[in-house]
């Protein structure tokens, strides 16, 4: 069934002649103070320095509409439930399948009730933390005004921008991608969490070109002045998350009066969400909270039953507004209902399904990062996380002071029954006893602060291993708080982290930049003797020969790596398309001993029958069994498309050249920590679709040194040099320095901005 039958929506296609939309707040004009400059590095990255924290958000509001102009109208067209009306034009069949998109995410966005929630979280703002929204949104209008030829005319139709606009995008990103993804409307997918399961999206997933939705993964590491050689503590921020689209990261530096922040953000987000100042910084992971629950609701006539009682559907509707070829509109209705729960999202068995959410009565999400991001201390950062305003993420912390922290966090809501596997599922939701109301608080979570081991870590598994051999006790925590999986990429991070090859010694800057691009798959290094061994036992010749070209390989993902490939081939028989099975082992997982488990092939005949079918399916593709990784993996952008996938939509741009070189590093359910997801095997390659985004590695000496990079660049805007100029670098796994003077800023200066 149709997601917006699904959501029990009733639809009639009319003439459209007039409709009633959600007003915008009228964008107030603004000037910032004479002298605020936005220095453009050679990299694309852009330094702003301002006069006071409005004249700040000005200017980054201006500096992300001139990287970003396109994509970041897109963004909030389609936050705002309005991508049919602004960017439908059913014409042509692809044409057809965006407007067809664009209606499902608007449908999202109204069942959800995501325009007038943002409303009420607009009005709820401090009138300082306003003040800021409203000088970002006319630094956006600002920057359109001077420069229309830069924008595209489909992406003008979302101008003028308002304060509500990062409001309304914060919350469609963070608690309608990442918390409840709209896949949850879709009939037959709901993202459990199970001990097999990794968040960590797998090469055959549903995310090529679009964004990763739920599916998102990452690396954090923090160090203690104990484990650091510098006797400083260190952090490393790797967020890995779709190429394109809602998810693409804009990184800047920020001065003003008593701010000195630097650090990267989604695009259209007024604030940094990935930061370090002078005194701290931080970073998240994608955590495996529950922060969304699906229930079954039973009707009863034209109500629903719940204690005993028929209660009534609460019922509103929407008209969504749908742009034709020739410039008219036709106009769809959409009926909504409600229950206690939150709304219908979609029927299963029969049976109406409402969704219902964390953290939609926490409007102060955009400020919190704001005092994250300007906190100087320990005790300021931590009287800001405790607002718990995100609903979701874990946080990675390290500071001057020798502090570091790790913390699961988010709105774990407080439940009266059921573990992980029974809240994954579809709950009862005739019942009282399985509604929630409130969250665990700050100190309910499980957290690691200042660990003997000197680190904390995490690659999006549950909170246990976080301080590994420390380990936290799931036992002392409700048994719905997170389940007790890992994968391979966390034992991957501990193997580095804990530096055990090398007596537990203290790990540098350089070492940790080093192991932050390692490609070694810890999958190989798990199970490769017991499958060659399997192989010369149970092998077919072909097996046999495969297994010898395995034998051979130095168990990396650099781009001449002999066997990467076929081991590969063999992983997706072996733990399935999404490589995220651990159920062919002999050894499962256990908590207290993640270095050596899982452990063995549970059935090696049937291991040696993958590897004779992965070498079939590797000789039919590419004609060798050694071909070397980078002949088949590529960084490529830019040859394939001259347009950027939005979570509803193209954005077109025109062409430019494009990139084309071998790549390294791989999949992270195999275990590889420098992780990037290519897609589907198309004209004998495979291209990034997820993965390596922004990284920056950060020692907090003084002053503090970091080292930087962006994959696919700081801009997406067309013919823009800033877009694949980093590539390069990518390739070579280099890394820029941070530029955190004016000095050292206009020594490598690209542009000058001047208000």
């Amino acid at each position: 069934m149709r997601l917006r039958l699904i959501a029990s929506a009733v639809f009639a296609t009319v003439a459209f002649s007039s409709l009633i939309v959600p007003s915008l707040h009228a964008a107030p004009a603004y000037r910032p103070a004479k002298g605020t400059d936005i220095l453009w590095d050679k990299y694309g990255i852009p330094h702003i320095y301002a006069k006071s924290t409005p004249d700040l958000f000005f200017c980054y509001g201006y500096a992300q509409a001139e990287a970003h102009g396109n994509l970041l109208l897109h963004l909030y067209g389609e936050a705002r439930g309005r991508s049919a009306e602004y960017f439908g034009s059913p014409n042509t069949p692809e044409a057809k399948a965006e407007t067809s998109s664009a209606i499902k995410s608007d449908t999202w966005v109204w069942t959800n009730s995501i325009p007038q929630r943002s409303e009420g979280w607009l009005k709820q703002q401090t009138p300082e933390f306003r003040s800021y929204l409203e000088a970002f949104a006319a630094g956006i209008n600002a920057y359109a005004a001077k420069h229309p030829e830069a924008i595209s005319e489909e992406s003008k139709r979302v101008l003028p921008v308002t304060a509500l606009d990062p409001i309304v995008r914060s919350q469609h990103f963070i608690h309608f991608t990442f918390v409840a993804s709209s896949r949850l409307a879709e009939p037959t997918r709901r993202a459990a969490v199970s001990t097999e399961a990794s968040l960590e999206p797998g090469p055959l997933d549903e995310i090529p070109g679009v964004p990763a939705d739920s599916d998102g993964g990452s690396n954090g590491w923090a160090i203690a002045p104990s484990h650091s050689a510098s006797g400083k503590s260190m952090l490393l921020s790797n967020p890995h998350l779709a190429w394109a689209g809602s998810t693409t990261y804009f990184e800047a530096e920020f001065n003003a009066p008593g701010i000195h922040i630097y650090g990267a953000t989604q695009v259209g987000l007024p604030v940094l969400r990935f930061a370090f100042n002078d005194f701290l910084g931080y970073t998240h992971t994608v955590n495996t909270i529950d922060a969304a629950d699906l229930y079954r609701i039973k009707t009863s006539g034209e109500g629903y039953l719940f204690d005993g009682k028929v209660l009534p559907f609460e019922k509103d509707s929407h008209t969504l507004k749908i742009r034709q070829p020739d410039g008219s509109f036709t106009a769809e209705t959409l009926a909504i209902r409600r229950t206690v729960h939150g709304p219908i999202i979609k029927e299963d068995a029969g049976d109406p399904i409402a969704l219902r959410v964390a953290g939609l009565d926490k409007p102060f999400m955009l400020e919190q990062y704001w005092q994250m991001s300007t906190a100087h201390d320990f005790a300021h950062f931590e009287t800001a996380i405790k607002r718990l305003q995100a609903p979701m993420y874990n946080i990675l912390y390290a500071d001057r002071d020798g502090h570091i922290e790790y913390l699961f966090g988010g709105d774990v809501p407080r439940r009266s029954k059921g573990d992980v596997a029974f809240w994954a599922g579809i709950v009862p939701g005739d019942t009282s006893e399985t509604l929630w109301h409130d969250y665990l608080t700050y100190a309910e979570l499980p957290k690691v602060i200042d660990p003997l081991n000197g680190y904390v870590q995490n690659t999006n598994e549950p909170p246990w291993d976080a301080a590994w051999p420390n380990n936290l006790d799931p036992k002392a925590y409700p048994p719905y708080v997170a389940p007790t999986f890992v994968s391979f990429r966390t034992e991957r991070s501990l193997h580095m982290l804990s530096n055990l090859d090398a007596g537990n010694k203290p790990i540098s800057f350089d070492q940790m930049i080093e192991r932050k691009f390692s490609t070694r798959v810890e999958l190989a290094d798990r199970i490769l003797p017991d499958l060659l061994a399997a192989a010369e036992k149970y092998g077919t010749p072909q097996a046999r020969q495969a297994a010898a070209v395995l034998a051979k390989w130095d168990r990396l993902t650099e781009a001449n790596s002999r066997g990467a490939v076929l081991f590969y081939a063999w992983a997706r028989q072996f733990m399935g398309p999404t490589l995220a099975s651990q159920a062919g082992f002999a050894t499962p997982y256990a908590l207290a001993s993640p270095m050596t488990t899982p452990a063995g092939l549970k059935d090696p005949a049937k291991a040696a029958q993958q590897l004779d079918a992965a070498a079939s399916e590797t000789m039919h593709d590419f004609g060798s069994l050694d071909i070397p990784w980078g002949d088949v993996m590529r960084f490529q952008i830019n040859n394939q498309s001259n347009g950027q996938v939005t979570g509803t939509s193209v954005v077109r741009t025109a062409p430019i050249d494009g990139v084309d070189i071998p790549a390294n590093g791989g999949y992270g359910n195999t275990g590889v920590f420098r992780v990037i997801t290519f897609g589907p095997l198309q004209n004998k390659t495979r291209t990034p679709i997820h993965g390596d985004g922004y990284v920056a590695a950060i020692e907090f000496t003084t002053p503090v040194h970091a080292k930087l990079s962006l994959s696919y660049g700081n801009s997406s805007q067309p013919n823009s040099s800033f877009h694949t100029n980093q590539i390069p670098l990518l390739q070579s796994k280099q890394m820029r320095e941070a530029w955190l003077t004016r000095k050292a800023v206009e020594a490598n200066l690209s542009s000058r901005e001047t208000f």
